[in-house]
């Protein structure tokens, strides 16, 4: 994984050319020199900030870098020096459960704080009322009281040269808008008083169980962000697979809490394509940002991966997608495109290059094709999976302007077989991508028929794999693998054929023995859930729901971890809390009509569905992959450095992540938890990171180490040895994450 350079260039180059040439923009250097990629090879822990009594769960930077601030599960709040790295404050915030969210107000000189917290309040704090008081302030009377969420409050945002107001996510459904000029109080949720009109976005009816289907239930909000380059654009996300991007300037009127309105209407959804269709009930967003100059956004899911995607797409592109689009990418066609009439690359392209004469055009040209020869040898020998993958990621996400069709087919081709070798979590979705792409190059290539076929095949969806299997041999009649492919691709159709034969006969058995409804167990529960969102995905969603029952029980369950109960030390196993929600489907229909239109029926039935205008999504560009997110739901990705050109990722394993965004090639693994970590926040300024987690304390992290390091970060990070080994558990634990929640 050291073989080649990352692209963010070498420093000396970097600052010889803010001395010499003096038309450089030095404030562009000084950026780029922020988070270099020599920096965070050598970052370490340097300093441990004791002071909370419980997990820390929330840490956010003033404007200008010279306080930190953190809240803990022990209802604390506390202000710390940049400059000195001492606790300069304590205070005793009333909130009475953990404090999830925590934010400086901006241009009030750092005197004014918020908090969020489990019990559903948001509270302000004027530190200047601290002046003259000890290190442990105590308890002080809190500026502002709101308390209208009805349920936990997730996250805070504030504008940027803003000080009057501050926004507030909630897992009841709403964001609200809090404005300091209009009242520093509000009664609590559910009294006769309550009518506070501050609600912003109101997703009670929000949340969609895939992109087909209408929104109809409460969108427990888990995350949102306000752009600091444009600050109408707010983006929140949930309890679901769909982020939502909101112009402010476009919104309705702010509304009270008395009335459930339909879902405003968002400028887009952002999702990635595979997880789109899911209709898993535990797919949830924990974390969504936006990039330094505001053109990404950053996503980060619970029992998936980080995903990153771009705003500013062009209509009809390629990175946007509409329900039916997931499903053309796995079907074959058997008219060629346009594309396919060509003759193969391989006598079109003769060696791969493009025409361009530039030298350090051809020197990487001649560095990819050997990072792709490198792919190719590890493909072959089935060791080295992981770094080969990169290799591939390398030259198609980092070089991918540059390198011919013949190489890029190539590559493409690889890294599909690669992915399905490793077979980490959606490593077959990912290989689909790569084929359809190949695909395009070249519409009559064996590989990418077969490896596609390989891919359906692992996603269990063997009729649409038998369709490629079959071209690949007819592309290749006197290949072996491809006869061996299709052979054993119908013989799992007849075995499925017969399954359901039996199936469908065990069922009339039963119904015909059958006198009354029967109660289902949660075990059958869980079961009927998981077969409904993964095994059958194959089915139209029509045949999904047909139900043996006269009602159907869906299930949401949601874990916490808190202070010292979260981790057993000799076991190494998460404990907390498990929610159970029941509802039968239907209810949210009689909810819904007691406060209010939702504006699109929670009934199920085919013709709602017919008349739901599916919305268009924007796809994933870059996925980032190594880390584990199921243990907690405050789990952050954040873009390090005022560029944004390295992505940073907490863990269930107690360490944290850093990938060149550009590439998604891992960089750095360093130990910052005995259990989980969940925030990593970048200084404004400087190369300075600070993390928390379960732990009481806080990590902060400077490029200190004397020697510069891959992924491993010595006695702060595994050994070199151990890397791939922690890699793996990671994605076992992703891939059985319904045993890990249960």
């Amino acid at each position: 994984m050291e073989e080649w350079p990352f692209h963010d260039g070498n420093v000396h180059n970097i600052l010889e050319s803010r001395h010499i040439d003096i038309r450089q923009n030095r404030l562009d250097v000084d950026h780029r020199l922020q988070m270099h990629s020599s920096l965070i090879q050598r970052l370490s822990l340097e300093q441990e900030l004791e002071g909370h009594q419980g997990c820390v769960n929330a840490l956010a930077w003033n404007s200008n870098g010279s306080l930190l601030i953190s809240g803990s599960d022990d209802a604390r709040i506390n202000i710390w020096s940049y400059s000195s790295q001492k606790l300069l404050h304590s205070i005793e915030t009333g909130h009475s459960a953990n404090i999830f969210c925590t934010k400086f107000i901006p241009e009030t000189s750092d005197e004014l704080v918020v908090s969020g917290a489990a019990d559903a309040e948001v509270r302000l704090f004027n530190l200047s009322r601290l002046n003259g008081r000890g290190l442990n302030d105590g308890a002080i009377t809190p500026s502002a009281l709101y308390q209208c969420h009805t349920r936990r409050v997730k996250k805070l945002a504030v504008e940027v040269g803003n000080p009057n107001v501050v926004w507030s996510a909630s897992e009841d459904g709403t964001l609200r808008q809090h404005d300091f000029r209009e009242g520093t109080s509000c009664p609590p949720a559910g009294s006769s008083q309550q009518e506070c009109r501050n609600i912003l976005v109101d997703l009670r009816c929000g949340a969609k169980r895939s992109l087909a289907d209408p929104p109809r239930h409460t969108l427990a909000l888990k995350s949102c962000d306000i752009s600091s380059t444009r600050p109408h654009l707010l983006l929140v996300g949930g309890n679901d697979a769909f982020a939502r991007l909101y112009d402010r300037r476009m919104l309705p009127p702010l509304t009270s809490c008395r009335k459930r309105m339909s879902p405003p209407t968002c400028v887009n959804y952002f999702c990635p394509m595979h997880l789109s269709k899911r209709g898993r009930s535990s797919l949830h967003l924990t974390h969504v940002t936006f990039s330094p100059n505001g053109e990404e956004v950053l996503l980060s899911y619970s029992g998936e991966h980080v995903y990153l995607m771009d705003i500013n797409h062009a209509s009809g592109s390629s990175m946007q997608y509409t329900s039916g689009d997931a499903s053309k990418l796995m079907t074959f066609s058997h008219e060629p495109n346009r594309l396919e009439h060509q003759p193969p690359v391989s006598n079109v392209f003769q060696n791969g290059l493009c025409t361009r004469s530039n030298s350090s055009v051809a020197a990487r040209i001649e560095k990819c094709r050997m990072l792709v020869e490198m792919a190719k040898r590890s493909l072959e020998e089935g060791i080295n999976i992981f770094p080969a993958i990169e290799a591939c990621n390398a030259v198609l996400d980092g070089h991918g302007a540059d390198v011919g069709p013949t190489l890029r087919h190539e590559c493409f081709c690889t890294r599909a077989a690669l992915l399905l070798k490793r077979k980490w979590k959606n490593d077959a979705h990912m290989a689909i991508r790569d084929c359809h792409n190949a695909r395009m190059i070249d519409g009559y290539s064996f590989r990418a028929h077969y490896c596609m076929a390989e891919a359906l095949e692992q996603l269990g969806k063997h009729e649409e794999a038998l369709d490629f299997a079959v071209f690949a041999q007819y592309l290749s009649p006197s290949d072996t693998m491809a006869a061996k492919k299709v052979e054993k691709i119908k013989e799992h159709l007849a075995a499925a054929e017969d399954g359901k034969n039996n199936k469908a006969s065990d069922v009339a058995h039963r119904s015909e023995r059958r006198t009354g409804r029967r109660v289902l167990s949660l075990g059958e529960i869980l079961y009927r859930s998981e077969a409904n969102s993964d095994a059958s995905q194959d089915g139209p969603r029509s045949e999904r729901e047909d139900s043996d029952y006269d009602e159907e029980l869906e299930l949401d369950f949601e874990t916490s971890i808190s202070g010292d109960e979260g981790r057993d030390v000799e076991s190494n196993i998460l404990h907390g809390s498990l929610n159970l929600r029941f509802h039968r489907r239907g209810d949210s229909t009689r909810e819904n009509v007691a406060n209010g239109s939702c504006g699109s029926p929670s009934s199920s039935s085919q013709n709602d569905r017919a008349a739901y205008q599916h919305e268009a999504v924007i796809d994933m560009k870059r996925r980032y992959v190594g880390h584990c997110n199921l243990g907690t739901d405050i789990k952050q990705a954040s873009f390090l450095g005022q560029r944004g050109e390295y992505v940073a990722s907490g863990s269930d394993d107690g360490r944290w992540f850093i990938w060149e965004k550009r590439t998604g090639r891992l960089i750095k693994m360093l130990l910052g938890d005995d259990a989980v970590v969940n925030c990593v926040q970048c200084h404004p300024f400087d190369c300075f990171v600070a993390t928390s987690g379960i732990d009481n304390t806080i990590k902060l992290w400077t490029p200190t180490a004397a020697v510069p390091s891959m992924v491993a970060g010595g006695s702060a990070g595994p050994e070199t040895s151990n890397v791939f080994e922690a890699l793996e558990s990671n994605q076992r634990k992703l891939c059985r994450n319904r045993e890990a929640i249960l």
